[in-house]
């Protein structure tokens, strides 16, 4: 699709993504973004997470920390720091704002005060687009996606969007439907409203998701 020039506005951003398009950068030092409208669009049904028994174990050992927007420009530069990324200046100052006016979200996994794993988005209505999650430590990805399906359930949240889908989302769960089934689930979670907000999952509710999709 056509580029963009970094003039876009969070507001423009919010619009994309309730139109069904979210927007890339083809690397860290690229200053322009271009949209993307995948045919095919992963997503997680929230009542399908699959989680493993040895993930189940790791959540219920509890030797971390789970919170919600305590550092989304930590989770931010995280998930930016690889070999490859899409997340270029602007779209991490567009994500700032966002997180500024209470549309973008983190949830971070902490363990002995550090930083080891996380996920981060934007919600509109009944809606989360997952934008990246990052791992420091074996299984952290893992459990901040299973905190995350936790949470967006207790929510009221009706569609987990991951815009692609891979083979590590895949195995828990994620699938992949094509983009008039997804844009018929977007205008649908449009139409109703949730919050983010308050305490996270304890580990013994999320843990409790393996009984529900065993």
């Amino acid at each position: 699709m056509p580029r963009d020039t970094p003039e876009i506005t969070p507001e423009t951003l919010l619009m994309a993504y309730a139109a069904g398009i979210f927007p890339m950068a083809e690397a860290q030092d690229d200053p322009e973004i271009y949209w993307v409208d995948p045919k095919r669009r992963g997503v997680f049904p929230l009542d399908g997470f699959r989680l493993s028994r040895s993930l189940a174990k790791v959540i219920r050992r509890g030797d971390y920390e789970v919170t919600l927007d305590r550092d989304f420009a930590g989770v931010v530069d995280a998930c930016a720091a690889r070999e490859t990324t899409w997340i270029n200046a602007p779209i991490r100052r567009l994500y700032a704002e966002l997180y500024a006016d209470d549309y973008a979200h983190s949830l971070e996994v902490w363990s002995g005060g550090a930083l080891v794993g996380g996920v981060y988005g934007v919600t509109l209505g009944t809606a989360f687009f997952g934008e990246s999650m990052f791992s420091r430590r074996r299984d952290m990805s893992k459990l901040a996606l299973a905190f995350l399906v936790t949470l967006l359930r207790q929510r009221g949240y009706t569609l987990f969007d991951t815009q692609f889908l891979t083979d590590h989302l895949a195995s828990l769960g994620a699938v992949e439907i094509p983009r008039q089934h997804y844009h018929t689930l977007l205008a649908d979670a449009l139409q109703h409203r949730a919050r983010l907000t308050g305490p996270v999952p304890q580990p013994s509710e999320v843990a409790h998701l393996r009984s529900q999709t065993s």
